[in-house]
């Protein structure tokens, strides 16, 4: 009877893209692989009704593992002395601009800790250089909480999205993930911020994190579908062995899979990366993921050297790939599987802005 009534609530979603918090809870506790299966092939037509077999690339530069926060989940928190810390110069961040262009990125994603070197005035600088050479690209900031008069001074430079992820929709859980001096409430209003400002925005969180129920997970969800993200990042969380949680266990695949389904279920049109934490977890899990209704990948871009330096979870895959590498190894992996790699912006749904 369970699964009878699982199967239905997976096509409720499907046709109204909204469930109870009591509905996903019965879902995410009770599903088994029959289950995620069934969502997953609704997931994937959903996915190609707007986006066809496309897969979207995004140029991933990662310009800085400085961080001014202490998050408990990640290797570069500040608390950590073990970390070899770096910062990528003006100069190096259009040299991966440069090669990821002429690999055929036209998305670039500038992501880093909450680092208080970038002042407002060398990120616009950054922002107005990178739209001034490359004005048929999109930029991607995901550099964390800012006032809103600094988001608002990105925006009008030139940046197109932010990635943010609100990693706990659940106040009690947040706290127990960050520091006291963080806020979950602060957090959620950042989005609500960048999406009031014009950007498309990206939410999201770590599935299977410390202390996380299906609960949890369902505040999670119906959170994304207040804020109406265009953007949703979710991957498995993956222990760092020099934070608190170095012995907790990571993620499972199949969790992160079927909430992929879910998102993608709940919100049709949302740009959803196969991220590399779930590549990390399984050597298919990236091509699993769009499989589950992703349509996103983020192939690194960072210079070699600083790849290694930029580890958030334990055995990051990629750390050693070049660039060209990296793309022409997704390409083979997405033709695998019937999609293709597409030299496009990528907007969100299929063009929309």
């Amino acid at each position: 009877m369970i699964k009878e009534t699982n199967y239905e609530l997976i096509e409720k979603l499907e046709h109204t893209q909204s469930l109870t918090k009591e509905e996903f809870v019965t879902l995410l506790s009770t599903f088994d692989d029959d289950l995620r299966k069934f969502a997953a092939k609704k997931a994937v037509a959903v996915a190609k009704k707007y986006y066809g077999n496309k897969v979207y690339v995004r140029g991933l530069i990662e310009f800085t593992n400085y961080c001014k926060n202490d998050c408990y989940y990640c290797g570069i928190r500040c608390g950590n002395q073990n970390a070899q810390r770096y910062r990528l110069s003006r100069e190096e961040i259009m040299e991966c601009c440069a090669s990821g262009y002429e690999l055929g990125f036209r998305t670039f994603v500038l992501q880093g800790g909450e680092d208080l070197a970038y002042t407002d005035e060398i990120m616009v600088d950054l922002i107005q250089t990178i739209k001034r050479k490359y004005p048929d690209c999109a930029l991607t900031l995901s550099m964390g909480e800012k006032a809103k008069e600094t988001y608002q001074k990105y925006y009008d430079a030139g940046a197109d999205r932010y990635l943010l992820r609100h990693e706990a929709a659940d106040d009690e859980l947040y706290g127990k993930l960050h520091p006291a001096v963080m806020s979950g409430k602060v957090r959620r209003q950042c989005l609500r911020n960048l999406k009031e400002i014009g950007f498309q925005t990206g939410c999201g969180g770590m599935v299977g994190a410390p202390y996380q129920t299906e609960e949890h997970l369902a505040a999670d969800l119906l959170f994304a579908k207040e804020l109406q993200p265009e953007m949703v990042g979710i991957g498995p969380f993956i222990p760092h062995h020099d934070t608190c949680f170095k012995d907790e266990t990571a993620g499972t695949l199949e969790l992160t899979l079927f909430l992929l389904s879910l998102y993608r279920l709940m919100l049709p049109k949302v740009l959803l990366p196969a991220t590399t934490a779930l590549g990390t977890i399984n050597p298919t899990g990236r091509e699993q993921g769009i499989l589950s209704g992703a349509n996103v990948t983020m192939p690194n871009l960072s210079p070699g050297q600083v790849r290694k330096k930029y580890l958030l979870y334990d055995n990051k895959i990629c750390t050693g790939d070049e660039a060209a590498e990296c793309r022409n190894c997704l390409n083979n992996r997405m033709k695998s599987i019937g999609y293709e790699i597409v030299t496009d912006r990528g907007d969100y749904g299929g063009g929309i802005k």
